[in-house]
């Protein structure tokens, strides 16, 4: 263990956090009597998080610098036999890099949250959640065993679901919240089934001693079966990551999510809790690289994800739901990178977009704020003029989501389409397709969106189902810049748009940042190996990305998205009429959720119906409970009738008795 870390400071990191949202939630509340104002409840949120943040900046220069590591337990929470479930620490370097993007993507929240949510009567309620997510993502992110991972996973879902329905009075904010909750619960059942075959197995949740029985498990095989333990293991908690990290067919949980406010959007939806499938996979990747199956598995999923994904949001018209569906699709992007044995580059992503995607997210809470609460994108245009910074950051993070050269999402964005040719694992054809392609359908939608909100037209004053009483705004009054509380995180989440990919590749990818936190078995999965290999810097990588496939698919898309939204107008009502079929199929997204209203949800039911009539109504009801009683009344009925009080009654029962005594003893002989 390294001096220069304590278990004393790295406590701070989550509960400096905690302790600011419960001065919130407390005290800025009617459960504590609203005794303090807004100014001390968003005060103590920002200095919490600001605290975590500094605290996790340093202890990554640690980390990278001193060669910095930390695994203790804090706390041990039960003893079961041999099994010790307790709190403790690992902090290496994938642990680091993830405490800076989580403080940092939530510092910049919290400071957007004072003027977006200023006029919102739950103000400080509000404050109080965005800061107790960020301790159970920061519990998450540095825990050194299962039990605790499983806590921050749960407690990040559950304030997940409180802050999608922050807004509890509109139905659709209860729908949301609730399909979130439940989705999850689904991908849950295979997270902590795939937690009890580890412990089972290996009679450890800690992550040290987990690892050093990995080769002992992979030649175990399911009892029962002929599957692998450690493929059924590693597809179990895959199932986990698949509803936290929106994966097909989980997946269907996020856009509904938008129903939140656009804060949380950004620190939930895009840059931390979505992530957290995708930091939980990389952690285990000691067992991971033990089954190529597995592996596979995550690839096709992603791929899948990832395109199919990016094709809705070519079609939808709310400002937020596209910068959804492009999350969806690039949550994709960072678990092909998984099923490529690539986890440093889907954790080089998960940074890079982390930035960029927050940074697209707040841009847009921002245009929504100068439209008056207005989000289809339809009722917009012309806005670069009123919004100069929005719109200009607004551009900084869609070039760095389209992989365009130099900004932060090409250098991750590229190493995964690099690394999925390199892979040798069944799907990886599909996957590398899936990819190249998702490069075009990215870039379309993203400058579709661009050019609809801030060129064209001005278009923000003629919507007919505007709906802006709810903050009591002139519809006729002009759009303006937002405040600097809002505009300032804007340029601060543009400038590691552009420059972080540059400046970390090379470490994160190619140096020893995470030679104790990732291990990759580079004789059956050589994509890392490959990646060195060609890499000649981040300048040169850079330069020639204007000569290769995705760049130019790239260019197509932005190509085609001026043309249809900045040309020829009227292109996409005529492309729409001439494909109405294929458009109704994208619009009901892929009728997913009919499926599951429909068919999952109804068979759900139909089989607990059943089973509560036959088994809890039949079985317990009907012959546990009630036949027991019954059987009681009956038996007393007879004993109550024999003990009569008449002589005639008892030398009955004495003669039948004396007749049973010895027929048994005759028998017997």
């Amino acid at each position: 263990m390294s001096q220069t870390l304590s278990a004393s400071t790295l406590l701070a990191v989550p509960l400096a956090p905690l302790a600011g949202s419960l001065l919130a939630g407390i005290f800025g509340t009617k459960l504590g009597g609203n005794v303090i104002g807004r100014r001390l409840s968003h005060g103590s949120t920002i200095l919490g998080v600001l605290i975590a943040f500094i605290i996790s900046v340093m202890t990554l220069n640690s980390v990278v610098v001193d060669g910095a590591h930390f695994d203790e337990t804090i706390y041990t929470w039960m003893v079961v036999g041999d099994v010790k479930m307790g709190i403790g620490f690992l902090i290496d370097g994938l642990t680091a890099i993830m405490m800076c993007v989580v403080t940092f993507v939530s510092l910049m929240v919290h400071i957007y949250t004072i003027g977006y949510m200023d006029e919102d009567e739950g103000y400080n309620r509000f404050f109080s959640y965005i800061a107790l997510f960020t301790f159970s993502m920061l519990m998450l992110a540095m825990s050194n065993n299962m039990l605790q991972l499983f806590f921050g996973w749960e407690a990040v879902g559950l304030v997940s679901y409180l802050l999608i329905g922050f807004w509890y009075t509109r139905p659709t904010a209860i729908f949301a919240s609730l399909k979130a909750f439940m989705v999850n619960r689904v991908g849950d059942v295979g997270f902590i089934l795939g937690i009890g075959l580890v412990l089972a197995y290996t009679g450890t949740v800690n992550y040290t001693e987990v690892f050093a029985q990995a080769d002992a498990l992979s030649k175990l095989t399911f009892p029962g079966t002929g599957w692998m333990l450690i493929t059924v293991i590693c597809i179990c908690l895959f199932i986990g990551a698949m509803g936290k990290s929106a994966q097909f067919p989980l997946h269907v949980w996020l856009p509904d999510s938008m129903e939140g406010p656009t804060p949380i959007s950004a620190l939930i939806h895009a840059a931390t809790m979505v992530t957290a499938g995708i930091f939980m996979v990389a952690r285990m990747s000691p067992l991971f690289e033990l089954s190529n199956a597995a592996l596979s598995f995550v690839m096709i999923i992603g791929a899948i994800t990832a395109l199919f994904m990016g094709i809705l949001g070519m079609i939808q018209n709310d400002i937020k739901r596209v910068v959804a569906y492009s999350t969806l699709s690039q949550l994709g992007y960072m678990t092909v990178a998984l099923g490529a044995s690539a986890y440093s580059v889907g954790v080089f992503h998960l940074m890079t977009h982390a930035f960029f995607k927050a940074l697209l997210f707040l841009g847009a809470g921002s245009v929504i704020l100068a439209v008056h609460h207005n989000q289809d994108i339809r009722w917009m245009g012309g806005l670069r003029k009123y919004m100069p910074i929005t719109c200009v950051t607004f551009l900084i993070g869609s070039l760095s989501l389209i992989a365009t050269p130099f900004f932060s999402g090409f250098y991750s964005k590229d190493s995964i389409i690099e690394a999925v040719h390199a892979s040798h694992l069944a799907g990886a054809g599909f996957a590398s397709f899936a990819l190249m392609a998702c490069v075009f359908v990215t870039a379309f939608y993203s400058f579709r969106l661009y050019f609809l909100v801030f060129h064209g037209e001005e278009r923000y004053d003629q919507n007919p189902d505007a709906h802006h009483d709810d903050h009591h705004h002139d519809a006729h009054q002009k759009p303006h810049e937002a405040p600097w509380v809002i505009t300032v995180p804007l340029i601060l989440l543009a400038i590691p748009s552009v420059v972080i990919g540059y400046m970390t590749i090379g470490p994160m990818l190619f140096g020893p940042l995470f030679k104790d936190s990732i291990f990759v078995d580079l004789v059956r999965h050589p994509a890392m190996q490959e990646l060195a290999h060609d890499f000649r810097g981040p300048l040169q990588m850079g330069l020639n990305a204007f000569v290769s496939a995705p760049f130019w698919l790239a260019l197509a898309g932005f190509a085609t998205a001026y043309y249809m939204y900045m040309v020829n107008l009227a292109l996409p009502d005529a492309i729409r009429r001439k494909f109405q079929p294929l458009y109704t199929l994208l619009d009901n997204k892929y009728y997913l959720d009919w499926f599951n209203e429909n068919v999952l949800t109804r068979g759900v039911r139909a089989i607990g119906s059943g089973l509560w009539r036959g088994g809890d109504r039949g079985l317990i009801d009907g012959l546990v409970v009630n036949g027991s009683w019954k059987l009681v009344g009956r038996v007393s009925g007879v004993v109550r009738w024999v003990q009569s009080g008449f002589l005639y009654h008892y030398a009955l029962a004495m003669i039948v008795g004396v007749f049973v005594l010895m027929t048994y003893f005759v028998w017997l002989k």
